[in-house]
């Protein structure tokens, strides 16, 4: 049992309001998953350059390693945001792993910050700062641990490609060999999380040239078990529920946003939710806003 949150904001006058309002929908969620907790914020980015955010061990001297690769680091506790020109992105990765072999990558894109730690969700979203934080769209998770062990590594949400990332409540029964066949197609997995699995098999459709929409299309047929996942690209939204749909799930749109949480509480505090239509996503179906629309 995990809780799982989203927000797609329409209106850009509630983007300042962004981390609030996804922090408050995590908190709600603590006790769906009080292990660990994670979310990744797409918010501003500039042309030609990619941000890397970095994750290390507690005590990492962000500010002393970006000094050493020349770049300037923005520390938020264990993790940093490091941007980066695009064409220098291969040279500072290689940096990184010869001068920090503890810092890991945990994501990197045009827009999007990923940030995850165990502890309650609400402690997680206070040491990142989250309710400071502004941006288009955002999605969250609050995990309980079933099938690994509770480690920030096993946090949501992953990220295997440029501005994407997903998060997920459910299990999937044939992640072994979607691992394998990931791994012959030069993605391999790094965690023994099934989630992980899922982000890398829509990385790998997608570069095979299908939207995120048609990548989720394929996972119905593709990867087997009861799941819901929702999934953030640089300019997108989805979600997506198994054909059986056993997970909870509810949305909620007005002129101004579309949300996604585990549970309707998760949904109450957001601003004019009394005139939302509210609805339960459908099984098998994809959902997908994108702001290039």
């Amino acid at each position: 049992m995990c809780g799982i949150v989203g927000l797609f904001l329409k209106d850009k006058k509630l983007e300042p309001e962004l981390g609030a309002m996804v922090a408050q929908m995590l908190d709600v969620m603590c006790d769906r998953g009080p292990d660990s907790a994670g979310f990744a914020v797409y918010g501003a980015g500039m042309p030609g350059f990619v941000k890397l955010t970095l994750r290390g061990p507690a005590g990492t001297d962000f500010s002393a390693l970006g000094a050493a690769i020349g770049h300037l680091v923005t520390p938020r506790d264990t993790h940093a945001v490091l941007s980066v020109p695009v064409a220098e992105e291969a040279t500072v990765r290689a940096a990184l792993a010869r001068i920090a072999p503890d810092v890991r990558v945990v994501g990197a894109g045009a827009r999007m910050e990923l940030y995850k730690e165990v502890g309650l969700p609400a402690d997680v979203a206070k040491r990142f700062k989250l309710e400071t934080m502004s941006g288009t769209h955002a999605i969250g998770h609050t995990r309980m641990a079933t099938e690994s062990a509770v480690t920030t590594d096993g946090a949501h949400p992953f990220s295997t490609g440029p501005d994407q990332c997903l998060v997920h409540n459910g299990s999937l029964s044939n992640h072994a060999g979607v691992r394998r066949l990931l791994a012959r197609e030069g993605l391999p997995v790094t965690t023994e999380n099934d989630s992980e699995v899922a982000a890398a098999y829509l990385t790998y459709r997608m570069r095979g040239g299908d939207s995120l929409g048609e990548a989720l299309e394929h996972s119905l047929d593709d990867l087997d078990g009861f799941y819901t996942f929702v999934v953030g690209t640089e300019s997108g939204f989805g979600v997506l529920r198994d054909p059986i749909a056993c997970k909870p799930a509810v949305m909620a749109e007005t002129d101004g946003y579309v949300a996604f949480g585990s549970e309707y509480r998760a949904l109450a505090g957001l601003p004019g939710i009394e005139s939302a239509r509210v609805f339960e996503p459908e099984p098998a179906k994809v959902y997908f806003w994108d702001r290039a629309a």
